[in-house]
């Protein structure tokens, strides 16, 4: 009993010295851990006598109890000392002056994106991404590209280096591959719509070497030329917020449709303003057609029991026309003054019920 009494002074000595939280925390391992003093005591009371362990055990259970509620109070003093001392060294001057708000918008690139993917949404569509760095067969061959096709030089796409084996990664020059990747994986019916960065070697007034595109795809069993039509101009009228936009679809040529086609929607100038559904010109605003029975055999899909179709677009352009945006290299200047005055709130959700743009 008397080593008890000497363990229990020497352990409440040490309480009370630790100065820390860090320290007394080392000090409950030592004394009430899996190896600790006391532990170590109470391991001793299965070898004892039975009348040696009605002493030792009420006194043990004793000195572990005391020295919890002597580690429990001293963490407590701790604890409030240090928040004493962090009150005492946080003050605030509350003569200083109010903070500014917060400042920041929504890049028109990112607003658009939202948009066209809150009115796909509705429409049923999923939206569906892939990486920016590709290989030749996802860009290029599953989509119908002949191997002499003039987009594979060296002046249209952003190739690497050479491997080993002679093949090239290269950055997609359009978002197009995620349809063979989402044909690849998944089992008809499809609906999905990818926005995205892609790549070509370009640059002036209407083309940057990094640009965004949206594409969309349907496959089923019973597509036809007459959905694309009915889907392109519900987007096309909600998406510029007008009740009516006459279009029309010219014959076109894409490796990976057929028919193809590319539509066009009357608009007029009004000074430096262009006004989509009204005026008598003509203004090309996408491409889009059937999927090709070629592509549906690369990516594994029956073309006699499976057919689609698929468009797509560019998203700086359509910011531009929507937001009357003169020139499309000021999307990646990184000007603050043209971000505030083209930017958008970013607490605002595009969506069909309350308006795409405010």
């Amino acid at each position: 009993m008397t080593d008890l009494a000497d363990l229990e002074t020497d352990l409440s000595a040490k309480i009370d010295a630790a100065d820390d939280l860090h320290a007394l925390e080392d000090l409950r391992v030592h004394a009430l851990g899996k190896k600790g003093v006391v532990s170590e005591r109470m391991k001793t009371l299965g070898k004892m006598s039975p009348e040696e362990r009605q002493v030792m055990g009420p006194a043990l259970n004793g000195l572990k109890t005391k020295i919890a509620d002597a580690i429990e109070a001293k963490k407590a003093a701790l604890e409030e000392a240090a928040l004493d001392a962090r009150l005492a060294s946080e003050q605030v001057d509350v003569t200083l002056p109010v903070a500014p708000e917060a400042q920041g918008s929504i890049h028109p690139v990112s607003q658009v994106m939202e948009e066209c993917a809150a009115i796909f949404a509705a429409m049923g569509f999923d939206v569906a991404e892939g990486p920016d760095i590709e290989d030749d067969f996802h860009n290029f061959t599953a989509l119908n590209f002949p191997p002499d096709h003039p987009a594979r030089d060296m002046h249209d796409t952003f190739f690497f280096h050479e491997k080993e084996d002679g093949s090239r990664r290269l950055l997609r020059t359009h978002t197009s591959p995620v349809q063979v990747r989402t044909m690849m994986t998944e089992k008809p019916p499809i609906r999905i719509v990818i926005p995205g960065r892609t790549y070509r070697c370009d640059s002036d007034q209407t083309h940057t070497p990094m640009f965004h595109q949206i594409e969309g795809l349907v496959i089923d069993r019973d597509s036809h030329m007459g959905h694309l039509k009915g889907t392109l101009e519900t987007f096309v009228k909600t998406f510029f917020e007008v009740d009516d936009v006459e279009t029309r679809f010219r014959p076109h040529f894409f490796p990976f449709t057929e028919p193809s086609a590319e539509m066009d929607v009357k608009y007029e100038r009004v000074g430096e303003e262009i006004r989509i559904g009204q005026g008598e010109k003509w203004m090309e605003i996408l491409g889009c057609g059937m999927v090709h029975p070629n592509v549906m055999k690369n990516c594994g899909l029956d073309p006699d029991e499976y057919q689609g179709f698929a468009w797509g677009m560019g998203v700086d352009r359509l910011a531009m026309l929507k937001y009357g945006i003169p020139d499309l290299r000021d999307f990646f200047a990184a000007d603050a003054r043209w971000l505030r005055h083209y930017g958008f709130d970013p607490l605002y959700a595009p969506n069909l019920a309350t308006g795409l743009s405010r």
